[in-house]
């Protein structure tokens, strides 16, 4: 069953943007420890919850590339009587990851933006406190495995979001509530039939 022309689009995009995703998801990790393709491949669907599961056939070419424009720079090395290539991050490496990762937040701070306004404009809410962060698709990346658990001050800020965000609800439900009852008090008009 062929999919249906604009459903293949979407799954091209979707394709084409995690590619670029794992593309920077490898540099990220590269910068944290030197690593062969096998292990950066694990890791990425360890941090990702299987949501990203890079094959050989993915991950290689990407590591080729990385290292063909200088970003990292692979070894071989004889681990278990295996030969491995380890690839580490270079300095230009670095230098695009910084770049890279202050762009996406950017884009991302104006992802937020566009889901307020769309809250407000299309689905006619108004926002109190302001909508959750839209996560990044860097974020596994950038934790700390080991620091991987939200900290107190995360979660007392998130509850105080909540909070709020529970507070506007009810105010809502309470005029919505009022203008159900209002409506309910007119006087019914019915048709007389002659």
């Amino acid at each position: 069953m062929k999919p249906e022309p604009e459903n293949e689009a979407s799954q091209n995009w979707i394709k084409v943007a995690q590619t670029g995703y794992i593309r920077m998801g490898v540099i990220i990790l590269l910068n944290k420890k030197p690593s062969h393709g096998y292990e950066i491949m694990k890791e990425i669907e360890s941090r990702t919850k299987g949501f990203w599961a890079p094959t050989p056939g993915g991950i290689y070419p990407i590591l080729r590339d990385l290292e063909k424009n200088g970003y990292i720079k692979g070894e071989w090395h004889t681990l278990k009587n295996r030969r491995l290539k380890i690839y580490k991050i270079t300095a230009s490496g670095e230098i695009i990851l910084k770049q890279a990762i202050i762009k996406q937040a950017e884009i991302f701070s104006n992802m937020n933006n566009l889901f307020t306004e769309f809250a407000r404009d299309v689905l006619n809410i108004e926002t109190a406190t302001p909508p959750p962060n839209i996560p990044s698709p860097f974020s596994p990346f950038l934790e700390d495995k080991d620091k991987n658990k939200e900290t107190l001050q995360h979660l007392e800020t998130h509850r105080k979001h909540l909070a709020k965000s529970i507070k506007t609800m009810r105010q809502r439900l309470i005029e919505v509530n009022q203008k159900i009852t209002e409506i309910k008090k007119q006087p019914h008009e019915t048709k007389e039939t002659t």
